[in-house]
C-alpha cells in the first residue's frame, strides 16, 4: 500500500531479496510518503497452512514472460500485435483512455522518497513471522472487500497479493528498507498514516498482520484510483486481459503505481504511464511462478 521509491530490481532468489526490491513498497524511488492528508469520508474494509521448505526462486520461464507480454521493441518500426482481448461474462475489458479523466479523490497519499543509496543495506527488528502465518496474514488481506459501498465488485488477487510481498520483501516481515519502507509489502510510513486517515483505521505498519492489509488496501485504493480515471471503473485485474503493451490493463498500471507512486503512472489529460516496465514485468512473473505461490 504504498508507493515506494525504485523498487526496481531482480526477481528474488528463495529467502533473499530482490536486489533494490525489497526496501519499501509501492513506489521505490517511486515511494509514496511524508505527509498525511486528512480525510473526512470513510469507506473501510470489511471482512493456513504448514509450509514446505524454501526452494531456490526460479527466473521466470520464457512461456511466462511470453503469456505476460515481451517488452515492446524500440528498434522495430512496427509495434508488437497485440493478442487479441478475452471477453469475460461478454464484455471485454475497456482499452485505457488516451488521456486520464480527472481523479476521483483529490486527497492522495504523498510522493515517494528519493531512492536509498545503493550501498546502503537494510536493518532487521523484531521476530520474523513465520512462512505460514505470512501466508495467512497475507491470504486475509486479499480476501477482505476495501471498497463495499462504491466498488464491491473491486477485489485484490491474491497471487498478486503474495507476489508483492516477495518482490518487496521476499516475505521478511521484520525487514526495514533504508528508503524508509517496512515489512512484509514494504509500506511507507507516510503511506501508512495516510491510508489510516483516509479509510478511519489504525493499522500498526510494524505488526504483520496489520501491514498486510496496508498494502493490500493500497493496491485496492490505486485499482479504483486509476481504474475510474482510465479504465471506466472497470477493476477488474485478470491477467488475460494484458496485450504485449504494459499499459494496456489496470493490472500493470497498479504494479507500477505500486512501486513508482500513482502520480508517476495517472495524470489528469495524460496518458496511462508505466515508467518501471522491468518492475512490473517481475510481479507479473512472480504471479505464476513465485516459489511462494506453493507456500
Amino acid at each position: 500500500m504504498r508507493e515506494r521509491t525504485g523498487r526496481v530490481g531482480a526477481l528474488l532468489l528463495a529467502g533473499l531479496l530482490l536486489a533494490g526490491g525489497a526496501v519499501g513498497c509501492a513506489g521505490k524511488g517511486e515511494r509514496p510518503q511524508d505527509q498525511a492528508a486528512p480525510v473526512s469520508v470513510s469507506e473501510g474494509p470489511t471482512e493456513e497452512a504448514p509450509v514446505d521448505e524454501a526452494a531456490d526462486e526460479p527466473s521466470p520461464s520464457a512461456s511466462a514472460v511470453a503469456a505476460m507480454g515481451a517488452a515492446p521493441s524500440r528498434s522495430a518500426s512496427a509495434s508488437p500485435t497485440p493478442s487479441k482481448k478475452p471477453t469475460r461474462s461478454t464484455n471485454a475489458a475497456p482499452k485505457p483512455r488516451a488521456v486520464a479523466k480527472p481523479p476521483t479523490e483529490t486527497k492522495v497519499p504523498p510522493p515517494p522518497p528519493k531512492p536509498a543509496p545503493s550501498s546502503c543495506k537494510p536493518s532487521y527488528k523484531g521476530t520474523q513471522a513465520s512462512r505460514a502465518d505470512v501466508k495467512a496474514a497475507l491470504s486475509a488481506a486479499a480476501g477482505r472487500t476495501y471498497w463495499p459501498s462504491s466498488a464491491p465488485e473491486l477485489k485484490v488477487p491474491l497471487d498478486l497479493v503474495k507476489a508483492t510481498a516477495w518482490q518487496e520483501s521476499g516475505w521478511q516481515s521484520n525487514i526495514y528498507a533504508c528508503d524508509g519502507g517496512v515489512g512484509l509489502m514494504q509500506v511507507m510510513p507516510g503511506t501508512a498514516t495516510w491510508m489510516n486517515q483516509r479509510f478511519e483505521q489504525s493499522y500498526d505498519i510494524a505488526d504483520y498482520q496489520d501491514n498486510a492489509y496496508l498494502g493490500a488496501n493500497y493496491l485496492a485504493w490505486l485499482t479504483k484510483y486509476i481504474g475510474d480515471m482510465y479504465f471506466e471503473a472497470d477493476y477488474r485485474l485478470d491477467a488475460d486481459l494484458c496485450t504485449a503493451e504494459l499499459d494496456s490493463c489496470l493490472l500493470n498500471a497498479v504494479i507500477s503505481a505500486y512501486n513508482y507512486g500513482h502520480g508517476a503512472v495517472a495524470q489528469e489529460g495524460k496518458p496511462l504511464a508505466i515508467p518501471n516496465p522491468s518492475y512490473v514485468r517481475n510481479v507479473r512473473a512472480l504471479m505464476t511462478e513465485c516459489v511462494c505461490l506453493g507456500y
